[in-house]
């Protein structure tokens, strides 16, 4: 199968690391690494207000701006219902974080290599009726425990934060979190009742990516990091 001219175009750290924007990638890597040297950052989830924010995209080109760095990276897409992430590595999403918890698998055996060195990726697998108790049972806590033994960073697509609880309860369970804002699409009372959710569960807000402004030079998109004071 072939990629995309879009699928290829959404990944541009691999496309052109050279480029600004995957420049900013690298920036936002950075930023999360430093975020707080007593608690270090090995699980994180990226999120939104709601879709077409660019959070796939942003978690997708995040994951490998880690692996370009020399980390074991694994890419779980926990977005169990409306689930993209597979697209992007052209993988199948015939099984995975679903059948893991299900208990139908080991998490062994749904890891599937990408075509980028360091970097692991398991799909949410199959639709299951029950999206948020699946993420916030037992058994997720336990994969991402032993998940954590094997994995230098683990970073989850989670569904946007105002639509569906799901990404609220994996949040919890983070390290931190990272919201994807988009200019023009997210309204501000949106992105300040998003915050306010995830303070809610006690999320270690690490910061806000803008998606989709412009520059004013080149007209281009870019991507920009403003980190917030996280939980401690």
């Amino acid at each position: 199968m072939q990629q995309s001219a879009m699928e290829k175009s959404n990944l541009i750290t691999t496309l052109n690391p050279e480029s600004p924007i995957s420049e900013a990638y690298r920036s936002l890597r950075t930023n999360i690494l430093f975020s707080s040297i007593d608690a270090p950052v090995k699980t994180l989830m990226v999120t939104s207000c709601q879709s077409g924010d660019g959070k796939t995209t942003t978690i997708a080109n995040l994951a490998v701006a880690f692996s370009q760095e020399g980390k074991r990276v694994l890419l779980i897409d926990a977005d169990l219902r409306r689930p993209t992430l597979h697209t992007l590595f052209i993988q199948s999403n015939q099984s995975g974080l679903t059948n893991i918890l299900a208990n139908q698998m080991e998490w062994q055996d749904a890891v599937r290599s990408t075509s980028i060195d360091n970097l692991y990726f398991i799909g949410s697998g199959p639709t299951p009726p029950n999206p948020s108790e699946m993420l916030g049972s037992k058994k997720m806590n336990q994969l991402i425990d032993e998940l954590s033994d094997h994995y230098d960073m683990i970073l989850f697509d989670a569904p946007p934060s105002l639509i569906v609880t799901d990404g609220l309860v994996l949040a919890s369970k983070c390290d931190g979190v990272v919201a994807v804002i988009s200019v023009g699409m997210t309204k501000r009372q949106q992105a300040k009742k998003m915050y306010a959710s995830l303070e809610h569960v006690k999320a270690r807000i690490l910061g806000v990516v803008l998606n989709n402004k412009k520059k004013k030079s080149k007209d281009q998109l870019y991507y920009t990091y403003y980190g917030t004071k996280g939980r401690q």
